[in-house]
């Protein structure tokens, strides 16, 4: 049996374990081709060098969308609206769809690779009850082994690439390994906090905008950071308690924002759920997985954090 996984419902998340080209070739050109052939819609968000490697091999100019996967998906909670759903929801209603997304490879950051996990669990609900297939392969070889028994959490079927055999997994649990890592982030910095209400909107947009400057971020990356502080200080005014508290600060090449509140989500797909056409409101936390190279949410009984990162 190849990667072309079955399924008795209408939605399949496979993992691929693979181990080296030989192995990635074998278990996703057959995925891909097998869509061309029944004319299904099929689009490919890998890693630059993987994409390079299926390019030459299934050809350039098929009928593939083709992504590149570091750019489109830098940010793990961009990937399921700006990507997978972005792609899919294009389609005529009803159209079986067939996805390769590869969001996890070696070189993900310890800091990323929460938000990496988390994405993966979450396009089991995102995707639930559509036709739809959506192959994640993961190098094995380079990948640590924590990340492999992840990928046992978030899939319910996994392939070994070398063997072809597809099986179910044991281990699945998207909901679990999505609290799991919902983890409390590494304390800020000792920087100042500002806190905010209604009234204060406008000038902790400012607030931050004017140390995102300082710290060394350029247009149009500071016009970014200014729509993310004011969809996530909007949001606690409106849902997390009528006010909030704004930190700003630089990590590691990047510009920080984090705004905490008295809020709880309780809904997973916050921020990842492309928004109906007549829907008014309920884009802010979308806005900012769009625009930020990487966003974490820690959310509980003691409220929710949101901190976001834009490079300088």
């Amino acid at each position: 049996m190849t990667a072309e996984a079955e399924s008795a419902g209408p939605f399949v998340h496979p993992a691929l374990f693979y181990r080296d080209e030989r192995e990635y070739l074998a278990g996703v050109v057959p995925f891909v081709r097998k869509a061309l052939a029944a004319g299904e819609p099929v689009a490919v968000a890998v890693p630059t060098e993987n994409l390079r490697l299926l390019k030459a091999e299934i050809g350039a100019d098929a009928a593939v969308r083709f992504l590149d996967m570091r750019e489109a998906g830098r940010n793990p909670g961009r990937i399921i609206p700006g990507v997978l759903r972005a792609f899919a929801d294009a389609q005529p209603p009803g159209t079986p769809v067939r996805i390769v997304g590869e969001p996890i490879w070696a070189g993900r950051s310890a800091t990323e690779y929460p938000a990496c996990v988390q994405h993966e669990a979450l396009i089991n609900a995102a995707f639930e009850g559509r036709s739809a297939t959506i192959l994640c392969p993961y190098d094995t070889r380079r990948l640590d082994p924590q990340v492999v028994a992840d990928a046992y959490a978030t899939h319910p079927v996994v392939i070994d690439a070398d063997s072809g055999r597809e099986r179910a997994s044991g281990q699945y649990d998207f909901e679990a390994v999505h609290a799991r890592y919902n983890e409390p982030l590494p304390p800020a910095p000792d920087v100042p906090a500002h806190t905010f209400v209604a009234d204060l909107l406008g000038q902790v947009r400012h607030l931050a905008t004017d140390t995102g400057a300082r710290l060394g971020l350029l247009r149009p990356r500071l016009d970014d950071l200014a729509l993310a502080t004011a969809e996530l200080t909007t949001n606690s005014v409106l849902h997390g308690g009528g006010s909030g508290v704004l930190r700003v600060w630089a990590e590691d090449g990047y510009v920080v924002c984090e705004v905490r509140d008295q809020g709880r989500l309780t809904d997973l797909l916050a921020g990842r759920r492309p928004p109906a056409r007549a829907q008014q409101g309920g884009r802010g936390l979308l806005i900012v997985n769009l625009v930020a190279d990487l966003v974490r949410v820690r959310t509980g009984p003691e409220g929710t954090t949101v901190r976001c990162w834009f490079a300088r």
